[in-house]
């Protein structure tokens, strides 16, 4: 087992590590920007490095300084969490070759996973069901025009090195095709550096189900079951589930024998999650594989009893898996909410300021993963991601019914915060029926979103009402400064996950 692992990320997921290191009896070693001097992570790592300026690109994203400091430290390994590095080759491979081990999978098979283009012929070849569409990058509107014919409008056109719903268009007539075609090359240069484009039939209704899958470098491979996650607001994720309640068993066993394939196709070891578009009749597709730790990993962990940053640890040491595929359970369900500084209601744009109070909610069945407290700083350098809220119970009614109660317990004042819209979505009649989609929230949602906000608007303002009490009962003032309580600054994480 390592001796001392240097965390390259910030916020809740470096916390969750330094957890599961301290656990281990491992060193942690944490970096911080200068934005991040006092966040909780910082302090709560064995060691502490400053690694530069508040941009990521001037301090998580400085792939030189971060290897160079390893080196000087001693550090055994590299924990990526997710984000800035986690599924960077060139990063992964630089490692490689100096001798430090990546807790992820090899340079290799992140490459090969990395180009939707080329892990779409892998899947194909493997036998991996795919979206009807390109496996190649498309090289002009005409040729694009012509695929389009064949398959049919509508038509998603994606950024081959994209992710995180960025570099995606969809097309519904040909005369449409031309400026977008256009348009999403010129986002995916800017974003990706990389203006590959493939085209994709635009699969109507879709579920997006994703698999947990595990390798080790012994050759062994497991699936934990699947997650549902398509609750999302610009195509990325705010709530997430496990198991999905639209899975029966058959399905659940042709899903997971599909993701274990995909993991074999390019010789995966470490964790894994193998992502799949599910239409009405249960036909799914392969959409990508993430080549990291997920953000919504601790549903699957509650679900099976598991803890997939420790087996991660295990596993980039060299030991096999640690359990075997009949020992993976669906022992319970557990509903993720992702709590961000955010306004709903103003197109989710972020919330920045400083939290000058925060209680997060507590009791059976409830677990909090934040690297946030009260006097910590939401800033414009990273993500707005807060916390993430898991609520577990028997049976998903049963969950629901904790997510909602959780929900109303957590307070945060000092900026706009999604958790009263994730409320709306929990309560939601449709949502409780386990009927929706992808595009839920944009068709069936986000359309009476005013006059669900109007018609909750009084319990709103007993729930400002109440942080406002506990504020002034607690004798914090409102700037969050106080020689009583010792607050800290922190910030956001460095982009939006999938």
């Amino acid at each position: 087992m390592f001796s001392k692992i240097l965390i390259a990320n910030r916020g809740e997921i470096a916390v969750r590590i330094i957890r599961a290191c301290r656990e281990l009896g491992i060193k942690s070693a944490a970096i911080y920007s200068e934005a991040d001097r006092t966040a909780l992570h910082t302090e709560m790592a064995d060691e502490s490095y400053l690694i530069g300026p508040a941009p990521s690109s001037e301090s998580y994203l400085n792939q030189k300084k971060i290897i160079s400091l390893a080196k000087e430290i001693g550090a055994d390994a590299i924990h990526p969490g997710y984000g800035f590095f986690s599924e960077n080759a060139s990063f992964i491979h630089n490692l490689e070759k100096e001798g430090i081990v990546f807790i992820g999978p090899s340079s290799v098979s992140v490459k090969l996973m990395g180009s939707k283009t080329a892990a779409r012929q892998l899947m194909e070849k493997h036998g991996v069901p795919i979206v009807p569409g390109t496996v190649k990058p498309v090289a002009s509107v005409k040729d694009g025009l012509k695929i389009c014919e064949k398959i049919g409008f509508p038509v998603l056109l994606k950024a081959s090195a994209g992710g995180g719903g960025k570099g995606m268009r969809k097309i519904l007539l040909a005369e449409e095709f031309q400026s977008a075609f256009e348009a999403t090359k010129r986002e995916a240069l800017k974003a990706f550096a990389n203006d590959d484009i493939y085209i994709e039939k635009f699969i109507e209704k879709p579920k997006h189900i994703e698999v947990q899958i595990f390798g080790d470098k012994h050759g062994n491979y497991v699936h934990l079951n699947e997650r549902e996650c398509s609750i999302q607001r610009r195509h990325q994720k705010i709530i997430e589930e496990a198991p999905s309640s639209f899975i029966d068993p058959q399905t659940r066993i042709k899903i997971t024998t599909a993701a274990i394939n995909a993991a074999k196709a390019c010789n995966y070891f470490n964790a894994g999650t193998v992502e799949f578009l599910m239409d009405e009749n249960k036909e799914f597709y392969f959409l990508e594989m993430n080549t990291r730790l997920q953000v919504e990993h601790p549903v699957t962990e509650i679900t099976t009893g598991l803890d997939l940053v420790k087996e991660q640890i295990s596993v980039a040491s060299g030991n096999k898996l640690s359990f075997k595929q009949d020992e993976v359970k669906i022992n319970c369900h557990a509903i993720e909410c992702r709590i961000y500084a955010e306004d709903p209601s103003n197109d989710f744009l972020p919330s920045t300021g400083k939290i000058f109070y925060y209680n997060e909610p507590s009791g059976p069945g409830v677990r909090i993963d934040s690297g946030f407290r009260a006097g910590s700083e939401i800033t414009i350098h990273y993500d707005p991601l807060i916390s993430k809220l898991i609520c577990y119970a028997k049976d998903r009614d049963s969950a629901l019914v904790r997510m909602n109660r959780a929900l109303t317990e957590y307070q945060v004042a000092g900026l706009t915060t999604n958790i009263a819209f994730l409320k709306l979505i929990i309560n939601n009649k449709d949502f409780k029926k386990g009927k929706f989609n992808i595009n839920f929230l944009t068709n069936s949602f986000m359309e009476s979103l005013p006059q669900l906000v109007n018609n909750s608007g009084k319990a709103e303002l007993e729930e400002v009402a109440a942080v406002f009490a506990a504020v002034f009962k607690s004798n914090v003032p409102l700037n969050g400064n106080s020689s009583k309580n010792n607050f800290k600054s922190n910030s956001w994480q460095e982009q939006m996950y999938e």
